[in-house]
Order: C-alpha cells, then sequence, then structure tokens
C-alpha cells in the first residue's frame, strides 16, 4: 500500500508541476497578482508530494520488497542498511526520482526564502523551474517509473553493483545530482528575466547566491567521485577523463565563469549578455551530462545501463529546453545594454579572462567527449580520445589563468595598474620560486616543467593569502588595526580567498602525483619484502575473511620506515553473493608526504605467489582537500548577508562611510 501511495503522490506531484507551469506564467502576462501568488505554494506542495514518492521508494529498499521490480533489481536481503538506502539512488529509476526531487527542492527553496524577488521574477522563475519537474516526471511515469509491481515477485533480489557498494558512494550522488540539478535555477531565473526582458545588477545580486549553492555541491560531489574512483577501483590514480567524469566537470567550469560573470555584473552592471547566456549554457551542459548518463551511448562504471529509447525521450526535453532557451535568447539579445565600459587591466578585464579562459576549457572537454561519439554515429568509426589529448588542451588553457588568478583581486574597478599589482606580488613570486628550486632539489626525476607548476600552485596559494593580508594591512599597520579590518572584511572576501587558496592545493596535489608518482609491480610469496618511496613492506600473506555480503582473500603487509614500524596494511579482493562479482580494495597508507598504496592481484599458479601493485602518491590529499577548502569557501561566501538580500540601490551604496574597507 506504501509503494501505490508512493506512485499516487508522483502523478499528483506531475499535475501540480503543470499547475505551477501555466497558472503563474498567466498571471504574469496578465499583471493578475492572485495568479502569480500561487507559484509559491504549488512549489512547496510539489516538494512534499516528491518527497513523499522518494520516502516510500526508500520504505521499499529497506525493508526489502522485492514486489516492486526496482527493487528486486538493484537489492538484496543481505545488503548492510547502508546500501539498501543508497540503493534508491543506485540505479537509473531511482536516481531520476532523486534528480526531480532536488529540482522541486531548488524551486521550494526559492519559494520559501525568495521574499526579497518582485512578484513578477519569483513567478516566472518558479513556473520555469515547474516545467523542467514536469517535463521529467511525465518522463519518469511513461518510462522509467520506479514503483512498478511484479506479478511473481522473486524471493531475493539480484543485488547492487558491488562497486557501488561503498560509503562514499552513498553520499556522491546526491551532492553531484544537486550540482546538476541547481544549476536549474540561473537557468529559470535567465528564462524568467528574458521574459520579463528586464537584467540588471539586482538580477545578478538574486542569482549569484543559487549558482554558488550549485557550484558547491558539484565540486564535493565531484571530488566524492574522484576520492571514490582512488581507492575503491585500485588503479592507483584520482581521474581517468572518463566521458562521465568529462559530463560533469563541463557544467563545473561554465558555473565557475558563471559566478564571476555575475559577480561583474553585479558590480558593474556589463557583461548582461554574455552572463544570461552562460546560465543557459551551464545547465545545458548538465543535461547534457543526464542524456550521456542515461541514454546508453557510453560504457562506463559511472553510466547507466538503460536502453537507447529513454535516451531519445531525455534528448528531446533537452532539445526543448535548450533550443527554447537559447531561441529566446536570440530574440531578447537586441533588447539587452551591455553596460559601462572597462579598461582591459581591470578586475572587470581579469574576470572576463578568467571567463574566455574557463569556457575555451570546457569547449575543449566538450569536443573531446563528444567527438568520437558524434563521429561513430555518422561513419561507424570508432576512436578513442583519452588523456594525452585532454593535457595536451586542458592544461596549456589552465597555466595562463593561473598565473592571472592572483592578479583579480587585487586590480581595481573600471581601470587598474599592472605594474602595481605586480609590485605587490614579488614575495607571492619569490616564494613560488623558492617552492620550484625546492621541488627541483628534493627530486631527481619527473617531467621538467614539474617543478614550475608546483611553483604556481605555491604561487596560488601564496597570492591569496596575500591579498587577504594586503586588504587588512598586515604589516603597514599596527595591531588594532589590522584586527579591527580583518573583523570588518565581509565573509564573501574570505570566502574569495579560501576558495583561491583551495585552487592553489588542488594544482600542488595534481602536479606532485602525476609527476613523482612511484609505481611497482611484481610477483611476492610469504616473507617477500619490498621497498617503495622509502617504505620497506614485508608479505606475510594471504587469508580467507567473510563479509556481511563478500567472501574476500585479504593479504597482509608490515610496513616498517627507517626500521620503525609504521602499519600493517590488508589489501583484498572481494567476491560480492549477488551479484558475484568481484572487486578490489586496495590499502592505503596516507601520510603528510603521500598515499603509500597496495593492490592484491590474482594468484599465480606456477610459483604460488600473488601479483602486487604498489604505488606512492605524493602529497595526493591536496586535491581533495583543495575541493573541500573551496566546498567550505563557498559556504563562507553564502553565509555573506549581501549575498542574501537584494542588491542596494545606488544612493545608498554612495553614502557608505568612506572608511569602509571595500569588498570584493
Amino acid at each position: 500500500m506504501i509503494v501505490e501511495f508512493g506512485h499516487f503522490a508522483l502523478v499528483l506531484a506531475v499535475v501540480v508541476a503543470l499547475f505551477q507551469t501555466v497558472v503563474p506564467l498567466i498571471g504574469t502576462l496578465s499583471r493578475e497578482r492572485r495568479l502569480m501568488e500561487t507559484a509559491r505554494p504549488a512549489a512547496i506542495l510539489q516538494l512534499l508530494l516528491l518527497l513523499t514518492a522518494f520516502l516510500a521508494l526508500m520504505q521499499a529498499y529497506v525493508m526489502s520488497d522485492f514486489s516492486v521490480a526496482n527493487v528486486a533489481a538493484n537489492s538484496h536481503s543481505t545488503k548492510p542498511l547502508i546500501y539498501r538506502i543508497s540503493g534508491v539512488w543506485g540505479n537509473h529509476e531511482g536516481s531520476m526520482l532523486l534528480w526531480v526531487l532536488i529540482l522541486a527542492s531548488f524551486g521550494a527553496a526559492v519559494a520559501i526564502f525568495g521574499n526579497n524577488l518582485p512578484l513578477s521574477l519569483r513567478a516566472n522563475v518558479l513556473s520555469v523551474q515547474a516545467s523542467i519537474a514536469l517535463a521529467f516526471g511525465i518522463f519518469m511515469l511513461a518510462t522509467s517509473n520506479p514503483f512498478l509491481r511484479l506479478e511473481n515477485p522473486p524471493i531475493d533480489g539480484r543485488g547492487l553493483n558491488p562497486i557501488l557498494q561503498d560509503p562514499a558512494l552513498a553520499f556522491h550522488p546526491p551532492f553531484l545530482y544537486a550540482g546538476y540539478v541547481g544549476f536549474s535555477i540561473a537557468f529559470s531565473f535567465a528564462i524568467a528575466a528574458l521574459i520579463e526582458g528586464r537584467i540588471d545588477a539586482a538580477w545578478a545580486r538574486w542569482v549569484r547566491p543559487w549558482t554558488l549553492a550549485a557550484w558547491m555541491c558539484l565540486t564535493l560531489g565531484i571530488a566524492m567521485g574522484s576520492w571514490w574512483a582512488y581507492y575503491e577501483l585500485g588503479w592507483g590514480g584520482w581521474w581517468f577523463w572518463d566521458p562521465v567524469e568529462n559530463a560533469s566537470f563541463m557544467p563545473w567550469l561554465a558555473g565557475t565563469a558563471l559566478l564571476h560573470s555575475a559577480l561583474v555584473m553585479e558590480k558593474r552592471e556589463t557583461l548582461k549578455v554574455w552572463t544570461i547566456l552562460l546560465a543557459i549554457l551551464t545547465f545545458s551542459l548538465s543535461l547534457m551530462g543526464t542524456f550521456l548518463v542515461r541514454s546508453g551511448v557510453l560504457t562506463s562504471v559511472h553510466a547507466f545501463a538503460v536502453d537507447p529509447e529513454r535516451g531519445v525521450a531525455i534528448l528531446a526535453i533537452m532539445t526543448i529546453f535548450v533550443g527554447g532557451g537559447l531561441a529566446l535568447f536570440a530574440l531578447r539579445a537586441g533588447e539587452l545594454r551591455q553596460g559601462g565600459l572597462f579598461a582591459p587591466i581591470s578586475r572587470e578585464g581579469a574576470l572576463v579572462l578568467n571567463n574566455v579562459l574557463l569556457t575555451t576549457a570546457a569547449a575543449t572537454v566538450f569536443v573531446g567527449t563528444l567527438y568520437p561519439l558524434l563521429l561513430e554515429g555518422l561513419t561507424g568509426d570508432k576512436i578513442s580520445v583519452g588523456a594525452p589529448f585532454f593535457n595536451m588542451t586542458f592544461i596549456p588553457l589552465m597555466v595562463p589563468l593561473l598565473i592571472a588568478l592572483p592578479f583579480g583581486p587585487f586590480m581595481p574597478w573600471k581601470r587598474g595598474d599592472l605594474i602595481g599589482v605586480s609590485q605587490r606580488l614579488i614575495a607571492t613570486a619569490v616564494l613560488a620560486l623558492v617552492a620550484m628550486v625546492a621541488t627541483m632539489a628534493m627530486t631527481e626525476r619527473g617531467p621538467w616543467l614539474a617543478p614550475i607548476m608546483m611553483a604556481v600552485g605555491v604561487y596560488v596559494m601564496a597570492g591569496a593569502l596575500q591579498e587577504l593580508a594586503y586588504r587588512a594591512k598586515i604589516g603597514s599597520a599596527g595591531r588594532e588595526e589590522v584586527l579591527r579590518r580583518l573583523w570588518n572584511l565581509p565573509r564573501s572576501v574570505y570566502g574569495t580567498t579560501l576558495a583561491h587558496f583551495g585552487v592553489g592545493m588542488m594544482v600542488v596535489g595534481i602536479v606532485a602525483t602525476s609527476a613523482y608518482q612511484t609505481e611497482k609491480v611484481l610477483v611476492m610469496k610469504p616473507g617477500d619484502s619490498v621497498d617503495v618511496a622509502g617504505f620497506t613492506l614485508v608479505f606475510n600473506g594471504v587469508a580467507p575473511n567473510k563479509g556481511p555480503n563478500y567472501s574476500e582473500q585479504v593479504a597482509a603487509f608490515d610496513v616498517t620506515r627507517g626500521g620503525q614500524p609504521v602499519i600493517t596494511l590488508h589489501p583484498s579482493k572481494r567476491i560480492y553473493d549477488s551479484p558475484p562479482q568481484p572487486t578490489s580494495e586496495a590499502g592505503i597508507h596516507a601520510s603528510w608526504r603521500g598515499d603509500l598504496y597496495t593492490v592484491l592481484g590474482d594468484a599465480q599458479e606456477e610459483d604460488g605467489g600473488y601479483a602486487f601493485r604498489f604505488y606512492f602518491n605524493p602529497l595526493v590529499r591536496f586535491i581533495w582537500l583543495g575541493a573541500l577548502v573551496m566546498f567550505i569557501a563557498g559556504g563562507v561566501s553564502l553565509s555573506d548577508r549581501r549575498l542574501r538580500v537584494g542588491a542596494p540601490n545606488r544612493k545608498s551604496r554612495s553614502n557608505a562611510p568612506a572608511g569602509a574597507v571595500a569588498a570584493e
């Protein structure tokens, strides 16, 4: 009965989405206030209905109700509770329900917290948001219903893909979807503004916090997926340029550009056309990621194996929203004023450079990801575009962006002094040079560019801290003055500093582990030892073990360094009960200088040994710590009250006290 109740709630949510799409839009066109006001309760009701449907499906998973086809295909009675819960979104149908639930959550958040929005704008935003929910709700009911019953239910289910039975995968998809779907709000704001024909600094102020929230979630979601692939797949790496990885990375790049573009629009009322276009394109890339994962055109550990007919339906939805959004943009673009002028050497100019490089990088990843699929569809020829292509095209775009990154916050609006800013960054440059020399002194091998890129990462981190020190006048003012200025700095300034510092951390981690990774592959017998990056590992043998829903062979290595015991590592190979699929569980020792990473291979029948792979990944944790710092930075900026209220008018801004600390 609960399953049928959930199904009914889903149907009602689609009906409410239809109402929310049509009635508030009619109200804005007819200027009827009562019709526009229906958008808020409709958005909240839609969320409640979808939450009811989602909880009903989750209850079926928790109770192992195998009369539900979705549960029978993706769960098993012996699975631990956390994986029965995460199994809800570990498949196409359940993840689509989560997708639409998050979509409705963002709409309801605008309805609840958007009191500062003009009534007509809020009504249009919620109408556009509901139209997306309506399209995917109909898609679910027609092709991907998670509540279908089986006439002859099995005794037990087929189980969840073993590589998805991992704590990180319990949280990675929700954060990733929140990022994907969160950009729908920026899209809805853009379409609503085009409908009204009014785009100004206030619009940019209203759209920034929602875009920032989506960017935060997508940042953490991508990082968690990278971390999962690192320790679960047993290949020793953290990024593979997999097409589905790229599908999440492209909207992140475009969303990062959108955040900076909206800042220019808010402060200087310029880049209006470009910001609106970016809002449309960012969500378009999110929809494309949804299509790639669910269409069956890709073979990937990240992709859902679904039939192409569903992919055609998603492609049709994407065509309607992307094509419709771009068509409306083309009709309205000529009516939009570009705003004030600015010199190329200015903060606006730095942010424009940021946008050019980020969007070009996104376009590069787009071409590398889709060209093989397009070529195969047109000619039948199969080609592979892998890491060499992306490294040779993406990295050269990122290097100038990283070099320019510390310059932007030092630049004043409208017109800047490049020489003056360069002089302020001398200390940062000297520190980066020291880092480069130290890297060259401590390493005897690796690409010649690696020390330079390590210096760039340190340069970005130091530049972020120096910008904060400059604002607080550290070194040029008294202690009380410095503390007062630090206390009065807007939180968004601290958020910017943390975000840029996190980027530098990621660069250091990426360069260190890519250039200086140690790898050894060999066959070992009990009692054998191997030296890896200063560690000595003694193999003690392999023993069987039984888990809650798997059996495994577990190896044991005593690890010492300089003769002192460090840890005992236990890499293993598992065979899950249902489905009977093997996985590798790496044994990892994390230290301040990097990860010692061990992987158990197959038994060698000829000599009674086992194959092993050993890696040492220097500073690899900086990659995920940097992403976490960026996520925290977004939260700090989001807590700034200026991002949660309407844009101040010009009069109040001009009357600000002369001694106030400049923001941004």
